[in-house]
Order: structure tokens, then sequence, then C-alpha cells
């Protein structure tokens, strides 16, 4: 029961450190996105790829928001990365994609990058692009 009880406090503590502003500058960032039939790209590699491609599903159907991950398609994915390498995945697809000021890129990331210890540097390409 200890651990239970430490567990949900901690997670209570947690949550009441969530800037409730940042999180409505988001949802307002998202509405702009939909007025403007802008489209999100959802970027994320290992257990964050799982997340974009559900935040895919979730942002078409029930926001109905133009979306798409580019981790979801394995056979450019694989390409991609063979012929240009992983740290430019993101902004090759981007460019292709033809990213533009009506569109977004939401970024799930646990580390956030970084480029001096070669962490996420495709991340970082990708935020830089």
């Amino acid at each position: 029961m200890n651990f239970i009880t430490n567990y949900l406090k901690e997670t209570i503590d947690l949550l009441n450190l969530i800037d409730k502003n940042k999180i409505s500058d988001i949802v307002n960032a998202i509405f702009k996105i939909r007025k403007k039939k802008g489209r999100i790209f959802f970027i994320g590699v290992g257990g964050s790829a799982a997340n974009a491609a559900h935040a895919v599903n979730d942002f078409r159907k029930i926001c109905n928001i133009e979306c798409y991950s580019p981790t979801d398609n394995v056979s450019e994915l694989t390409a991609r990365v063979n012929d240009e390498g992983w740290e430019n995945f993101f902004t090759s697809w981007l460019k292709t994609s033809k990213l533009n000021k009506n569109d977004m890129i939401f970024i799930f990331s646990v580390g956030g990058g970084n480029m001096k210890k070669k962490i996420s540097v495709n991340i970082v390409n990708c935020i830089k692009f």
C-alpha cells in the first residue's frame, strides 16, 4: 500500500506542475491549423513513433485535421535511411511533403535530442528545418 500511495501522490504532484496556459496555447495553435486547413506531422522514434501513429488516428478522426507520421511508412523510412541517413530522415520526408507555414510539426520525445551528444539528431534537424 505504501508504494501505491506514494505513486499516486507523486502523480498528483506532477499533474499540479503542468502549466495550463501552455496547454491552452497548444490547443489554440491546433485550432488555427484546422482553420487554415493545415496539416500536422507527428514525429517520434521508438515508443514515441507508436504515439505519433496513434495521434494521427485521433486527430484525423476526432479533430478532422489532415495528419501524418513519417515513421508509418516503413518502406519509405528504410529507403530514405538507407540512401540519405537516419539523421536526415524527417527533414527529407517533410521536404517531399512540402511542409509550409499552415502546417505544424508535433514532436513526441522522451529525451528531446542533443546535437553535441548526438542524441536524436534526426529530431533536432527536423525542428531546425
